[in-house]
């Protein structure tokens, strides 16, 4: 289970606060600084709202799975955080009470 993290945002602060409580193992990964890892690019390139357009430098067709996959390889900031990856399955948390979904 890896949570993508900025500790600067609350919700992702959130997040982590909700994980924690419930004795949740997980792996708690800045993206902003360690990148996207390779394995969950393709999934997290098919989540609605992945992309926070006001993040995005220069034209991305937001509809084209590949260029989202591209844009989070190459520059991660604009990924929607946080975002909880378990068992081949992704859920954004906002609210941050939404990761609790794959915890079941």
């Amino acid at each position: 289970m890896r949570l993508y993290h900025n500790p600067r945002c609350s919700k992702s602060r959130q997040a982590v606060a909700l994980l924690k409580e419930r004795g949740v193992t997980f792996e708690e990964h800045r993206y902003l600084t360690d990148g996207v890892h390779d394995e969950d690019l393709s999934l997290l390139a098919t989540l609605d709202g992945i992309v926070r357009t006001n993040d995005v430098e220069g034209e991305v067709d937001l509809s084209d799975v590949d260029a989202i996959r591209a844009l989070l390889a190459s520059n991660p900031k604009p990924m929607q955080r946080p975002v909880l990856v378990h068992e081949g399955r992704a859920v954004i948390g906002r609210p941050p009470e939404d990761i609790l979904q794959l915890l079941d």
